[in-house]
């Protein structure tokens, strides 16, 4: 695709991934056949090809950044199916990403989204206010009927039961059982910590048996990825610089050994983490140390995979229907599908694969808060395709698509590595021992 980018709305090193992009576009198609809102929009503009187009034309100054541009913009899931299906290797995720943080520096929401969108950004990045949040919310569900539709869709996500807070999280070190095979960190979270803080517990669980030390650094949070997604760069960058100056400190502490890797156990998350190179490659004071810090990031799957489960420390006895869920961020972002599978196999789980795996669950971050109607169809779908392989349990690797499937799906769903967990001698999985 030609390009006429004369535009500074990007940095330097954001308008060279641009024009990288745009250039190698072809406008086969390929992508809307795997797009999810492509089928049910029903619109050209409701793809990848098309929104490409729009960014390209915002950025060559041929259209404005007016409603309808920013309407298409915003329907994408940023899931990017598109990129796993382009034969030409298109990154559109570097594409979506800063046309984003356009919108919201040159866009003027309506009143109602524009309180929304900063409410989901001064409540999700903190568990002790998402915590309270929930909690409020959950008074709120009889008056329902009487809120605006965008905000009736948001409280219907609300779960009737918030968890109690992880007391493991709450320690800075937890020590290797037996000889010591690796020194690593967890990103704890912002909105797992208080949706599903016993998956943090099983990984720490998981990690220790195997030989890790897992540390915690105090000044650790919120990797920022639900703001970043948004386009609320301003939001998010804080909270990745300070994910940065923990990790890297970590990485020099030569004392205690440096760190091996920077695990992850939301992919959601991780898709983020691994990217911080890219995001700050026009900062010349976190340029080298993000890079340094996504280069060791990797999904907690992929390192225990790596890393090896003892066939001594599996239990013999569950053998359960396991259907696993890809997350987008997950199996297309980051390119990562055999070793949760493999993990659960080597447990003695029979793994089954969800028909139309390759489709978002609609839950993408806020997606499912921002735009709920959209986000239920594809709820439904991946629940009726769920049903079809008549699974015991869902597993999956990030905890937007757990709850969301949870609430579309009467299957139990949890965390890949609370199965581990439990098939290493952990406790069972809460969401078993509720079903």
């Amino acid at each position: 695709m030609q390009t006429a980018i004369t535009s500074q709305l990007l940095k330097p090193g954001e308008l060279r991934v641009a024009e990288r992009a745009l250039r190698a576009c072809v406008h086969c198609g390929f992508c809307n056949a795997t797009c999810p809102t492509y089928p049910i929009l029903g619109s050209e503009l409701e793809g990848p090809r098309g929104r490409i187009y729009l960014i390209k034309s915002v950025l060559e100054g041929r259209i404005p950044l007016g409603k309808a541009v920013v309407g298409h913009l915003d329907n994408c899931l940023s899931c990017f199916a598109c990129e796993t299906t382009c034969p030409s290797g298109v990154r559109y995720s570097h594409l979506i990403d800063p046309a984003r943080a356009l919108i919201e520096e040159g866009y003027r929401r309506p009143l109602l989204e524009r309180l929304q969108r900063r409410l989901l950004a001064a409540l999700l990045p903190y568990p002790s206010r998402f915590r309270l949040a929930l909690r409020l919310a959950a008074l709120a569900r009889p008056f329902r009927a009487l809120l605006p539709a965008a905000l009736r869709g948001s409280l219907a996500l609300v779960p009737k039961h918030v968890p109690r807070a992880s007391r493991l999280t709450g320690q800075t070190l937890h020590r290797a059982e037996g000889d010591r095979r690796a020194r690593v960190t967890l990103l704890t979270g912002c909105a797992q910590q208080v949706l599903g803080p016993g998956i943090n517990d099983a990984t720490i669980r998981l990690l220790t048996r195997l030989g890790c030390d897992v540390v915690l650094p105090p000044a650790m949070g919120c990797c920022g990825a639900l703001v970043y997604h948004m386009g609320n760069r301003p939001g998010s960058l804080p909270h990745m610089r300070r994910n940065i100056d923990a990790w890297h400190a970590e990485m020099q502490a030569g004392a205690s050994g440096g760190l091996d890797a920077i695990l992850i156990n939301t992919s959601g998350c991780g898709t983020v983490v691994k990217d911080y190179g890219h995001i700050f490659q026009d900062d010349p004071l976190y340029r080298e140390q993000a890079a340094r810090v996504a280069g060791i990031a990797r999904d907690v799957s992929e390192f225990v995979h790596d890393l090896g489960i003892p066939a001594a420390l599996f239990r013999k006895d569950v053998p359960l229907r396991v259907a696993y869920h890809d997350a987008c961020s997950l199996q297309h972002a980051q390119r990562v599908k055999v070793p949760p599978r493999k993990l659960l196999r080597q447990a003695g789980f029979k793994v089954l694969d969800i028909p139309e795996g390759h489709l978002c669950c609609g839950s993408a971050g806020t997606y499912n808060l921002l735009k709920p109607a959209t986000a239920g169809t594809l709820g439904e779908d991946k629940a009726r395709h769920i049903a079809t392989v008549t699974p015991d349990v869902v597993a999956a690797g990030n905890i937007g698509c757990i709850e969301q499937i949870a609430n579309h799906s009467g299957v139990p769903i949890v965390h890949t590595v609370e199965l581990l967990d439990w098939a290493t001698g952990g406790p069972k999985p809460a969401a078993l021992k509720e079903s």
